[in-house]
Parts: C-alpha cells; sequence; structure tokens
C-alpha cells in the first residue's frame, strides 16, 4: 500500500503582508484538509539588490515601477508573526512550514522548531547556502524548477556531503513559471529524477487548474505543493495563479481519492465485483432443443448469461460429446 501523499498548500506571500489575511489562509488550507501550509521566510535586503529587477509574471500582476526589493520588503514576515502563525497553525490542526531563503532565514525557522526544510528552485545553485541547510541532518524537500539533471545531482552531493542521507530528500519537478504551459509541464521528467537519483520525489505544481497535481499523485508523486490564495483577484504576484479555497479543497479530495483507487497492485476479484460475477459472465447453454443422446455442436450450444453454469471456456469439452438428457432451448448444460 502507498503512503499518504504529503499535501503542501503554498500560501507563499498571498498574504500580502496582512496577519489577518495569512490566517485567513491557514482556515482555507486546514478547511481544505491539507497536512501543512506553508509560508515564505525571507528577509528583502539579503534576498535581492535594490536594483533587482522582477520577473515578467510578477511585473504583470504588480506595480511595474516597483523594484522587487520593495515588493519584497511589503511581504516580509516578522519572527514575532511566526510565532502567531505557528500557534494559529495548531489551533487549527494544521502544520506551519515555511521555506526560508538564506542561512539568517533557516537559523530563524530551526530555533522556531521547524523539522522539515524546503529549498526553492532559485536556491539550488546556492553552495553556502546548501551546506549549511545540509549540516542540520533534516528532512529536505528539494524543489528543481530551472534544473538540469547536472544541476540537481550538484545539488545533492553538497547536501550529502554536508551530512544530511540522501534517504531523507525529496526532490519536487518543477517548472518555474506561473502559471506553467501545460505543454511545459513534462510530468513524466519527475519519474526520471527518481530513476536517476534514487530518492522519493513530488510535484510542486504552478500550473492553473487542479489536474496535473492530481496526475502528479498517479505517477507516484509524494509530495505535492500547490499555491493558493483567497481570491485569484487580489493584487499581489502570486495569487493569479493560485488555487481558490474550494478549489484547494477539491484537489485534497481528489488526491485522497487517487490514493484509496490506486491500491497495492495485486489484481484480484473485489468483494462487489464477487456479486456481479454470475451476473455478468455467461454459461454454455442450449440455443435449440437437444435430444437426449445427441451430439452438441456449435450449431446447437451457445453462451449466455447467467455464469452459474459451465464456463464457456470449455466449449472445446463438448464439442462431439452426447447430451446426457434432453435440454429446452436456453437450458444451461450440465456435465
Amino acid at each position: 500500500m502507498r503512503m499518504r501523499t504529503l499535501v503542501i498548500a503554498e500560501a507563499g506571500v498571498n498574504h500580502n503582508g496582512d496577519l489577518k489575511m495569512a490566517k485567513q489562509l491557514i482556515d482555507a488550507a486546514a478547511e481544505a484538509g491539507a497536512d501543512l501550509v506553508k509560508f515564505q521566510t525571507f528577509n528583502a535586503s539579503r534576498q535581492v539588490t535594490r536594483s533587482a529587477k522582477k520577473a515578467d509574471y510578477q511585473a504583470q500582476t504588480t506595480d511595474s515601477s516597483e523594484s522587487q526589493h520593495a515588493m519584497l520588503k511589503r511581504l516580509e514576515l516578522t519572527e514575532a508573526t511566526h510565532h502567531e502563525l505557528i500557534a494559529y497553525c495548531a489551533s487549527r490542526n494544521i502544520g506551519f512550514f515555511s521555506t526560508g531563503f538564506d542561512i539568517g532565514c533557516i537559523n530563524l525557522l530551526v530555533s522556531l522548531g521547524q523539522e522539515l526544510f524546503k529549498i526553492p528552485s532559485g536556491e539550488i545553485n546556492n553552495l553556502p547556502y546548501l551546506r549549511h541547510i545540509g549540516k542540520l541532518g533534516k528532512k529536505i524537500i528539494l524543489s528543481t524548477g530551472m534544473a538540469s539533471l547536472g544541476d540537481i545531482e550538484a545539488a545533492i552531493e553538497v547536501l550529502e556531503q554536508a551530512g544530511t542521507a540522501r534517504s531523507l530528500l525529496t526532490v519536487l519537478h518543477c517548472t518555474t513559471e506561473y502559471p506553467t504551459p501545460m505543454a511545459e509541464v513534462n510530468l513524466c521528467a519527475m519519474q526520471s529524477l527518481r530513476a536517476a537519483f534514487g530518492v522519493d520525489v513530488g510535484y510542486s505544481d504552478h500550473t492553473q487548474g487542479i489536474e496535473v497535481a492530481i496526475a502528479a499523485v498517479a505517477m507516484g508523486a509524494s509530495v505535492i505543493e500547490k499555491h493558493f490564495t483567497l481570491d485569484r483577484k487580489l493584487p499581489g504576484p502570486d495569487h493569479q495563479a493560485s488555487l481558490e479555497p474550494a478549489e484547494l479543497k477539491s484537489m485534497v479530495s481528489a488526491i485522497r481519492n487517487i490514493e484509496v483507487a490506486l491500491g497495492d497492485g495485486v489484481k484480484r476479484l473485489t468483494p462487489t465485483e464477487a456479486r456481479n460475477k454470475s451476473v455478468v459472465r455467461k454459461s454454455l447453454v442450449a440455443s435449440r432443443a437437444i435430444k437426449a443422446g445427441e451430439i452438441f455442436t456449435a450449431e446447437n450450444l451457445t453462451t449466455k448469461r447467467p455464469g452459474t453454469g459451465v464456463s464457456p471456456m470449455r466449449w472445446d469439452d463438448f464439442m462431439g460429446k452426447r447430451a446426457r438428457r434432453k435440454f429446452a432451448a436456453d437450458d444451461l448444460i450440465e456435465d
């Protein structure tokens, strides 16, 4: 039986810097049945230069004249806010999770008791950052947007050399575009990652809709991460490429159904099928009246429901044999 999929509801920066909205996102994630609600822990001044440009999708969804630094500064979460959000998650019975974007932020999350660490796609080539996380020896989720197999191999080597066993890694396939065009999803690459590195794999989904995440679970994803928002019309860089609460709930429900439906892989007669078997299958039947002693032929035998008599797989056994008694049309044939 497969393990339960870890569903991470990615609130990210969709709180817009508002604590009340952040709590509403936690409510929505809890009501949807997600396992974790994930935020982002960063310091704008340590994250980007003041002249850094926004990504195209960010420029299209926010004030294009605003720098990336200014945008991120508005979206920072203070240490006090982290404590409040952790406590609120506990009250809603959902796990708090956050991605730390620099070493200082990782240290903050360690001090808050976080045991699982997410390496975002943009940090996959950040050697000192990778080395610092690797030294923790904790479970790690590594996202691989924009990365080649060589990039991923190099990152895993750094983490292992720093002290993290490969068994603690889960590697997420990801396409860093918001929203991701279907033609660029390449979901089969997730399975290639498992084959190449011998790790658990998952999918960080930036597509619109829920079908790709559900397909990823059917293909073996052990982790699904998906952005969500209270309202796609809200201002901010990630709202438009996020699920709304009802969609998030539908996705989680579908994932849980898929987990049950995948089963254990053993082909067997199920209890409900057993009730239908005799109704749906067929038996050997007289196609017309047959006299006692008459030879069975393709002209006087046929196959019809129900399947409570002789199996049609024994057709050849009866050809040329003599009937032991007379049969009326539609009588089930007996040995």
